[in-house]
């Protein structure tokens, strides 16, 4: 199925009615410049030194002078990742907070012991607001060093500070992370997205075998995420789709200074590896990661895992055009499941329990610059997707399956015109097929068979746009609209009585407007309230959508605040949100085959951070509060409400040229439904590194201590003795380990 030709009209004339009914204005200047040295603070001549912009990856490159000196002019404000290669030093990068109307000076210096990231990075300033970002999200911009304080498990290719991922300790199946406020089964609705030059690619599979809004972050090698924003889907218009009101964004580096790394214990062997050419103008890498191993659960894993990303950036002419392709494959028997108020022998119900994925992508992105303050995009993707996964819940081992087909097609335009006013307008196409998504159960005999199997096709029209600017000088505004219209056509392969074809559309307002306070009153905080719609689609498998008239996407109506200043070097940031979620249809129940309903809920939730960059580090705390009920009942939300603790810090500086990383993170009891509450969480993960700088090798020491039970929910369980299933807290024992790493550089620092 293809989509219609008229559709493909219409939004070719929408693009063409945006652009045409605009001018363009000039913008105000504003410069970034600086001088290069090396570690005996000598200036560097005919050094490579680029500037880009995260919001849209509009990438600017010049060369030093004979002076050591570079200048970069006509700038927009934001934030912007800057960068410096030079023959015989790794590559050099600071992220940067540019101002409006000013020349900001920034120099860089090559240090002897520094690796691949010298400098400090920040989080990006709310008033880093723009008409690719409007929403104050709480952006968190991932050093490498911060990547050493994940030690070498596969499944993970980040921790994400204020986010909780909970996956096996295998993780071939997608890790999940939960956002405070937001239900903890595997239909989590948050948003996720990798940004490829300056197109967000949706990571998000709706209505896969698992539940509603499933994401892989599994297929990303850890070494190519240079960062990562979290929040804000309800209110951009690039973003939104399977989301309640929560996002997050991988951004890929272009480069990959050369490694490999190795991590190992006494189960579990992770290799990584990346190279970059030498030449720092080709803009390309290829990285690959392999893992086995068997976990700490008793029952072993016998875990394989092999994963390929391979990135390149063509400039020619005004275009820069990006590809970024991936390639994964994962196999392993997970214990699963068990009570956690009674000892199970082999740590697994049921042995046999198995997972099987596989998952591929080509990703383009062409950005072409009309001119300094006009650009076009052209963006697309093609991504195929199996599952084979073979759980057991307490009511026998079932087997819930899949393989899809996926393809995109996005054209977007903006124009800054002035300070006063900039113009973005888009579109999305996109084609998302399941096929044989089938839900079977072993019988007396010990046979597979179907109880539901389902072909769908989803489609979505997505036309949008945004208005983004200062009215006054102390005040930012963004107005934006998108509207999408989904198609869903199921095929019920047992019960075709059930089919259906159905569209809903979905119009979602968003806007933010922010206080930034003048010079002459900057001791009050910048300010920034915001509103958006999001939505993510409902599970149509079984055929309650047919029968009950109801829509196949859940609406979800989000208000934010977001308060943040800068005292003695320290930001510090509060976060309040209020969400409205309509009733929905949750993950089909493993259990009984039916789908579950969640009544129309309010979820409320409060967040502090405060962050201190100093000379050798930094230090980072979070807290987060989130409280989420049915309107109707006014009973907690499963799994919803929760408290979380996050403490992220590194040391590059320590006795015997030690560097340390650590983050202890702890989410608090949660209710569970029928009167049951999980117990605590708590993770303390870290490493010391002992870099050798002249032989390019570093040898490190990784740690990861824990308590409780990740996954945690209901299940109704009979263990061998016991004479009748009763419902029960089940979920996965975090084990505590030690492993030893080795990095070697292949070019020397």
């Amino acid at each position: 199925m293809i989509y219609s030709f008229s559709r493909r009209l219409l939004s070719a004339v929408w693009l063409l009615l945006c652009v045409c009914v605009l001018g363009q204005w000039a913008a105000a200047a504003t410069e970034v410049a600086g001088s290069l040295t090396d570690p005996q603070n000598q200036l560097l001549a005919d050094a490579t030194i680029r500037l880009l912009r995260r919001a849209d990856s509009t990438e600017r490159t010049v060369k030093t002078d004979a002076q050591g000196r570079f200048r970069f002019s006509n700038l927009d404000g934001g934030e912007y990742r800057l960068t410096a290669e030079a023959q015989g030093f790794g590559v050099l990068t600071r992220t940067v907070e540019v101002e409006a109307d000013g020349r900001q000076t920034e120099d860089l210096h090559f240090s002897s012991v520094a690796s691949q990231n010298e400098s400090v990075t920040v989080t990006a300033a709310v008033s880093d607001v723009g008409v690719f970002e409007p929403d104050p999200a709480q952006r968190v911009t991932i050093r490498d060093e911060t990547l050493d304080a994940n030690p070498g498990r596969p499944g993970m290719p980040i921790s994400i500070p204020g986010m909780p991922v909970e996956s096996p300790a295998g993780g071939v199946k997608p890790p999940q992370y939960f956002a405070p406020g937001v239900a903890g089964d595997h239909g989590e609705p948050i948003a996720m997205f990798f940004q490829v030059g300056g197109y967000l690619f949706p990571n998000n599979l709706p209505a896969n075998a698992h539940g509603n809004g499933y994401a892989d972050p599994n297929i990303i090698i850890p070494i190519a995420i240079e960062s990562v924003e979290t929040d804000g889907a309800a209110f951009n218009v690039r973003e939104g789709n399977n989301s309640v009101n929560s996002s997050i964004t991988f951004g890929m580096r272009d480069r990959i200074d050369p490694i490999i790394r190795l991590t190992g214990d006494h189960r579990d062997l992770n290799l990584v590896t990346g190279w970059s050419p030498s030449d720092p103008s080709n803009r390309f890498w290829v990285g690959a990661e392999i893992s086995y191993g068997n976990g700490f659960l008793e029952r072993l894993e016998h875990r394989k895992q092999y994963k390929g990303n391979i990135s390149k950036v063509l400039t020619f002419g005004k275009h820069d055009l990006s590809v970024y392709g991936i390639g994964y494959y994962g196999t392993a028997f997970q214990p699963g499941l068990i009570p956690i108020d009674a000892p199970t022998p082999g740590d697994t119900i049921d042995a046999r329990q198995h997972e099987e994925t596989s998952n591929g992508a080509l990703i383009l992105n062409d950005v072409w610059r009309l001119t300094d303050h006009r650009q076009f995009q052209f963006s697309g993707f093609y991504r195929y997707y199996t599952l084979d996964v073979r759980p057991n819940f307490g009511d026998g081992l079932i087997r819930q399956s899949e393989h899809r087909n996926v393809n995109s097609e996005n054209v977007l335009y903006t124009d800054q015109f002035s300070k006063v006013a900039s113009f973005l307008a888009g579109v999305d196409l996109r084609l998302d097929a399941p096929r044989a998504l089938n839900l079977d159960k072993v019988d007396s005999a010990g046979l597979f068979i179907p109880d539901t199997s389902n072909n769908l096709t989803i489609n979505f029209y997505s036309p949008f746009a945004a208005l983004d600017g200062r009215l006054l000088s102390f005040l930012h505004y963004n107005a934006g609209y998108r509207f999408d219209e989904v198609t869903v056509n199921n095929q019920d392969l047992l019960r075709p009585d059930l089919s259906f074809n159905r569209s809903a559309p979905i119009s979602s307002p968003k806007g933010t407007l922010t206080f930034l306070p003048p010079e002459a009153v900057s001791y009050l905080p910048t300010i920034s309230l915001s509103y958006g719609q999001a939505f993510h689609i409902e599970d149509p498998r079984i055929g309650t959508t047919a029968i009950s008239g109801g829509t196949v996407v859940a609406k979800a109506r989000a208000y934010q605040l977001v308060a943040s200043k800068t005292i003695a070097k320290t930001e510090f940031r509060l976060t309040l949100a209020h969400v409205t979620t309509a009733q929905q249809l949750a993950r089909i129940s493993n259990d009984t085959g039916l789908q579950q309903d969640e009544g129309p809920g309010i979820v409320k939730y409060l967040t502090v951070t405060a962050r201190h960059n100093f000379k050798y580090g930094f230090l980072q705390g979070l807290f987060s509060k989130a409280d989420a009920r049915d309107r109707v009942t006014g009973l907690p939300t499963p799994e919803a409400p929760r408290q979380i603790w996050d403490v992220l810090g590194t040391i590059d500086k320590l006795p015997f040229h030690l560097v340390a990383r650590g983050e202890y993170e702890e989410v608090g009891e949660k209710p569970l439904g029928d009167g049951f509450t999980a117990v605590p969480v708590r993770e303390f993960r870290g490493a010391f590194i002992r870099p050798f700088a002249s032989s390019g090798v570093d040898v490190g020491v990784n740690f990861f201590i824990a308590s409780g039970y990740g996954g945690q929910t209901l299940e109704n369980l009979a263990l061998p003795g016991e004479a009748a299933p009763f419902e029960r807290i089940t979920g996965f024992p975090l084990k505590s380990y030690v492993s030893a790493s080795l990095t070697y550089h292949f070019r020397r620092r």
